[in-house]
């Protein structure tokens, strides 16, 4: 239903509530285009917590203001249209995946914590697992990377985070 749903409408928010809690099923759930994934039990105030961050992320969209494409060697992304293309060829994002790319860009160079990205994409403050940020990371890498196990663009900084990278070899190729 999940994967019907973000092929209509790649925009529409989603948060899996459900029960199954082995991590199989939450990848499962956030690779077929989940936003978010709560098992119960879970609190109602965190649920509406969660729905309220996604509807402001959803009213924070800039609504006509051009902004200029961002290209980070052969990524570029298209902000207005909520498109990205590697190599000039389009790849799909979820509406998570964007976000995390767009929060990625803002703080580009800089090593972010899961913690930090957990608050800057998710909008809440969670002190327990943060494998939803590695399972998004790495969704990523495996549409945005030439060679996800060995990445170029989203490089992990070991026992710290993530940051944004341009490859070395594209950023001479740029100075020069």
């Amino acid at each position: 239903m999940c994967r019907k749903l973000r092929e209509q409408n790649n925009l529409v928010p989603i948060i899996m509530l459900t029960a199954m809690q082995d991590l199989s099923d939450k990848i499962a759930g956030l690779d077929n285009g989940a936003d978010d994934y709560m098992t119960k039990p879970f609190s109602p105030q965190e649920l509406i917590s969660r729905i309220q961050a996604i509807m402001r992320r959803i009213q924070a969209l800039p609504a006509s203001s051009a902004e200029a494409p961002v290209v980070i060697g052969d990524i570029t992304i298209r902000p207005d249209n909520r498109e990205v293309s590697v190599k000039n060829v389009p790849v799909e994002l979820t509406p998570k995946e964007f976000e995390l790319m767009m929060f990625l860009c803002k703080h580009r160079g800089k090593v972010l914590s899961r913690q930090q990205l957990l608050h800057g994409v998710w909008d809440y403050h969670f002190l327990g697992d943060t494998r939803i940020v590695d399972v998004h990371i790495s969704h990523l890498r495996d549409k945005l990377e030439e060679n996800a196990r060995n990445p170029e663009y989203i490089v992990t900084v070991r026992n710290v985070g993530y940051k944004l990278a341009e490859p070395a070899a594209k950023q001479s190729l740029a100075q020069g």
